[in-house]
């Protein structure tokens, strides 16, 4: 439901920028909570909304939103051109800020270092596909734009697993031409993407009752955090390697003298983690050697990676002592486990320049009564890449005694040499721009291929506006690239091609 006071709040803030119906639909979005899973109130006010505008509005077997649009007056004879983006965003919050993303609105403001990027208060924007998303509701809501006739396809539950393509029938669409808005550099031009998996690895493990006398909690804070394709080369700091592998230093000289009691790392699989955290217990006597042994672990490691995350600390706080513990030997099992999985980039691509062919990104950990989770997303331009990480990790469980199992995969994007909206967005792209836009292959998974697998005559191509620190509480969106790309979408359908 559309939160009228936060909606107005957020409009004041994008009142003064252009294009206007954009940034109003944008504020609008802000104000309804939609967070993967929970896009159903966005979904219905956008249908309730189009069907108000006499709009041929529709939702499909798996709630995907298709809205279309006739040609204006002139442009009957052009070839039909659809666009897409998604309906949820990624919900991320900074440690201090209490938000339900289920309930409450996101609210916007300025950066106050620099009033050209806007910036949610404490949590993500979602301009990661929310700016897309208003762009093709402003398309449609424009009276004074040339266009030919207009699909609009928004998907459901793209940010975890991408519910809505996944379900996306064959001939839903009835346009081959495509515009995906869900990219995020300004002066780019995607033409393929990345294809991935979810590795799900179980360590069964078993607690006991807790015979040390202490307990206290380690944990990792202040990460950048990202999204964890496009920021995987940043060599920003994952918080939960980082906690395994300052627990894998001090474990020779205190094996044996502590036992977990709880573990927690990140939120989201395609989100870097900015925090992790671990309840150990341990005696009295032993407690402030091992935390001065953390502490020491963790300098040693902040020297390395101060420059990518000088906001990086450990915290280190005694707490009441937990009931139940693992035992020494299973403690020291996921110590290994979690220290041993990859993280980062694995393979640099041989045929796209300065882009990430293979990676992966350790994004949850947690343990409840049945031991050990973790949840690690592998991305991989080529889908032998994505194999041969996925037989390492369970060549790992293997030995470790865990199981892995692999879910949700999906298919990348190859490029299309022959591409006729290609060829037109970079001809329509250097004139906006005064130079030759960079077409690129992204190491992220738009949603781009799988929609080509139900409509594989489909040609697409992916543009948007600069966005920084997607899936971060730091996300920001660059206010005068929307209006430069608002400027090529607009261009791209008033000269859309001819039927053949």
């Amino acid at each position: 439901m559309l939160n009228m006071t936060a909606y107005q709040s957020n409009a004041s803030v994008v009142a003064h920028l252009k294009p206007s119906l954009l940034w109003q639909w944008f504020a609008r979005i802000c104000a309804i909570p939609h967070p993967s899973h929970h896009e159903e109130a966005l979904a219905n006010h956008i249908m309730d909304w189009a069907i108000s505008c006499g709009l041929s509005a529709r939702r499909d077997g798996v709630g995907n939103v298709i809205i279309t649009k006739p040609a204006t007056c002139g442009m009957e004879d052009r070839e039909s051109i659809a666009l897409q983006a998604h309906l949820d965003m990624v919900p991320q919050a900074n440690a201090d800020t209490l938000h339900d993303f289920t309930q409450d609105s996101i609210i916007l403001r300025t950066n106050p270092e620099n009033p050209n990027w806007l910036m949610a208060t404490g949590t993500t924007l979602g301009a990661d596909n929310g700016i897309g998303m208003a762009s093709c509701l402003a398309v449609l809501q424009s009276d004074d734009l040339a266009h030919p006739a207009i699909e609009v396809l928004l998907t459901m539950t793209e940010e975890t697993g991408m519910v809505g393509v996944f379900g996306l029938q064959a001939g839903e669409l009835k346009s081959k031409l495509m515009i995906n808005t869900d990219t995020e550099e300004i002066g780019e031009v995607y033409v393929g993407c990345a294809g991935g998996i979810d590795a799900n690895v179980q360590l069964p493990c078993k607690q006991i009752d807790n015979h040390f006398d202490s307990s206290f909690v380690f944990a990792i804070k202040g990460l950048s955090g990202g999204h964890s394709g496009i920021d995987i080369h940043k060599n920003r700091g994952n918080a939960i390697k980082i906690l395994s592998r300052i627990l894998a230093m001090v474990l020779p000289k205190f094996d044996g003298k502590f036992a977990i009691a709880n573990l927690k790392g990140g939120t989201l699989r395609n989100a870097i983690p900015r925090e992790a955290n671990i309840t150990l217990a341990c005696d009295e006597m032993t407690q402030g050697d091992l935390m001065t042994a953390l502490q020491s672990a963790f300098d040693v490691v902040f020297d390395e990676i101060k420059k990518a995350e000088p906001k990086a600390v450990c915290v280190i706080k005694k707490t009441a002592k937990a009931n139940k513990v693992l035992g020494i030997k299973d403690t020291a099992r996921i110590i290994h486990l979690v220290n041993a999985l990859p993280n980062g980039v694995v393979r640099n691509s041989d045929m796209a320049n300065n882009t990430v062919e293979t990676s992966l990104s350790f994004g949850v950990l947690s343990l409840d009564e049945l031991g050990l989770n973790a949840n690690l997303l592998i991305r991989s331009l080529v889908e032998s890449g994505k194999d041969a990480v996925c037989q390492t990790i369970n060549s790992l469980a293997t030995l470790a005694g865990a199981s892995a199992e692999f879910v949700g995969s999906y298919v990348g994007w190859n490029p299309d040499e022959y591409s006729k909206i290609t060829r037109l967005t970079n001809e329509l792209y250097a004139k906006i721009l005064g130079h030759e836009p960079e077409v690129k292959v992204i190491h992220a998974g738009l949603e781009c291929g799988l929609i080509k697998q139900s409509h594989p005559e489909m040609d697409i191509v992916s543009i948007g506006p600069t966005i920084k620190n997607a899936h971060s509480p730091q996300e920001m969106v660059h206010i005068d690239s929307v209006n430069t790309y608002w400027q090529l979408l607009t261009q791209i359908l008033a000269n859309a091609p001819k039927k053949a």
